[in-house]
């Protein structure tokens, strides 16, 4: 029996309990008539964890150790100036031994025509490589080089840049190829496009303006073919015939045909011949034997025809080419002849402006001297092939004259200029 008292107590009278109960039961039997499934379970996703990977640890940059830097004996009373001359001695090709051993032997010269007892030069060799030349490249700097002079190859000058640059010591490199120029690497070099430019410019002052071209097959090829193209194109003129050849002199006959059979009776006024030594002997004959007369159509080249050999070429006479002014070199020969009894190869003259050059820039104070602002001066320097100036993307700026092949050698027709400032009339 239910105590009234009780059901009080807790809130509920006996009707409420009633409807309660009866609540329920209607609940329990709508759960027996009507099961419908139950809705699937919501997976949550585990939290997106970001997992930072650690940082790529880059190799530390090249330091050198001032302690270990090399001082001869006979130096140790004053702070040696280091310069670094960097060549393939030891490479496995003839030619390049011989060419490097010139080099050196013009920046001795130069070392001993200009008498700077402070000038420590520091000679290593490369191989030829870029391995080799970044172990010699090495060597130097951990001797303390404040300068290095080469390499010669393109290879070897993508090498050692980097390196030096670490310790932020400047690159004087001997190499023609401009993609390899810039930061602190600068080219003291005889830049093909420039002398391109040099020759077209200069032929179309004398109002030629159609142009054919025989290219060498191969890099170089290449890469004359654009510049001599992009020059004409800036000028206005046209490139109406072109083709390139093999090396061998036999496989030449037939691309000469077809310049030789484009010319038409005047079809073109100039034609183009960036070749030299054996190879231009041989192709420039050619053209006159398929009828192309040098009298009415004007051969021009590069500086690979400064090359007095070319003057007992019939075919060249009359021939119009770039060059630097012929003054400074001649002399220069005089004296390399007189100091070691040869002839050098025409590329020896840059290590002596090389060397020249460092000695020039060591006369500034030391914070001043091989800095970019220095190197870059926009008045350039002179040297014994003319003036010439470093430009901001480690190109050389050179001052050409135009020469012209005649019996008794090759004479100037157009003087290279004197100065990098502009004329005022």
């Amino acid at each position: 029996m239910t105590n009234p008292a009780a059901s009080a107590r807790f809130g509920f009278t006996t009707t409420a309990r009633a409807v309660l109960l009866a609540g329920f039961a209607l609940l329990l039997a709508a759960c027996g008539t009507s099961r419908e499934p139950a809705p699937p379970p919501q997976v949550t996703p585990p939290p997106k964890v970001e997992v930072t990977p650690p940082p790529v640890t880059q190799a530390p940059a090249y330091t050198r150790d001032p302690s270990r830097f090399y001082t001869p004996s006979y130096m140790r009373s004053e702070e040696p100036i280091r310069v670094a001359l960097l060549l393939p001695f030891n490479s496995p090709r003839e030619n390049v031994r011989t060419l490097s051993n010139a080099l050196y032997n013009a920046a001795q010269l130069a070392l001993f025509e200009f008498d700077r007892d402070n000038i420590l030069l520091m000679p290593k060799a490369t191989g030829g490589t870029g391995a080799g030349a970044r172990a010699a490249a090495k060597e130097a700097l951990d001797a303390g080089a404040d300068l290095i002079l080469g390499p010669l190859f393109a290879e070897e000058v993508t090498a050692v840049g980097p390196l030096a640059a670490d310790v932020n010591v400047p690159v004087v490199a001997f190499s023609s190829d401009s993609s390899v120029g810039g930061g602190n690497v600068h080219l003291l070099s005889f830049p093909l496009a420039q002398d391109v430019d040099r020759i077209v410019d200069y032929a179309t002052l004398q109002g030629i303006t159609r142009y054919a071209a025989l290219y060498p097959q191969g890099t170089y090829g290449e890469r004359v073919r654009q510049a001599f193209q992009q020059a004409v194109a800036a000028r206005a003129g046209e490139v109406v015939a072109s083709t390139s050849y093999p090396a061998s002199a036999q496989a030449m006959y037939e691309p000469a045909q077809r310049i030789a059979s484009a010319y038409g009776g005047g079809n073109y006024h100039a034609v183009f011949l960036p070749e030299g030594g054996s190879e231009l002997k041989s192709l420039a004959p050619l053209l006159p034997y398929y009828d192309v007369d040098p009298r009415e159509v004007k051969f021009l080249g590069t500086g690979l025809w400064d090359d007095p050999s070319l003057a007992r070429e019939p075919p060249l006479n009359g021939a119009w080419f770039p060059a630097p002014p012929p003054e400074g070199h001649e002399q220069f020969l005089i004296r390399y002849r007189r100091a070691y009894g040869s002839t050098p190869p025409r590329i020896a003259s840059l290590g002596y402006d090389a060397v020249s050059l460092a000695i020039a820039l060591s006369t500034l104070p030391r914070e001043e001297r091989f800095t970019q602002e220095a190197l870059t001066n926009p008045d350039g320097f002179a040297g014994v092939d003319g003036i010439f100036r470093f430009m901001p993307d480690g190109s050389t700026e050179r001052g050409l004259a135009v020469l012209e092949i005649r019996p008794g050698g090759a004479v100037v027709i157009d003087p290279a200029p004197t100065s990098f400032q502009p004329q005022v009339f």
